[in-house]
């Protein structure tokens, strides 16, 4: 079983930044697919950027396309979101999650192990 904890979210102005972790236990992190998910009230739930497990590839939804980063670190075994230029429509709360062992990344079913979400919150 693979627990993942977000941590770093809180309430910015528009245009700032925020830096979202995810540290992930189990000791083959380096085989989890890693992805950031969000949801604000009244939507849908989005992929917003995910990491393949060799930290290879990436993907990101294009609506953070050019803002938002997505890093991994697997001597900490912790995946990071850091957001730049954020906007009002940013407001969600945001899950990280881990995929199975060697998935496609960019498949947001393989994402399989959640974290209990982070609140990010963008004022105009």
């Amino acid at each position: 079983q693979v627990q993942v904890v977000e941590s770093g979210g809180g309430m910015v102005q528009a245009g700032g930044s925020l830096s979202l972790s995810c540290a992930a236990s189990g000791r083959t992190f380096g085989t989890y697919p890693m992805g950031w998910f969000r949801q604000a009230p009244g939507k849908e739930h989005e992929f917003v950027s995910a990491i393949s497990w060799n930290g290879g590839n990436l993907y990101y939804a294009d609506s953070v396309k050019g803002r938002f980063t997505i890093s991994r670190d697997g001597a900490k075994s912790t995946v990071y979101l850091q957001m730049n230029s954020l906007k009002p429509e940013d407001t969600a709360v945001y899950y990280c999650a881990a995929g199975r062992p060697y998935a496609l990344y960019s498949n947001p079913q393989v994402y399989a192990y959640w974290g209990q979400g982070t609140q990010v919150t963008v004022s105009s």
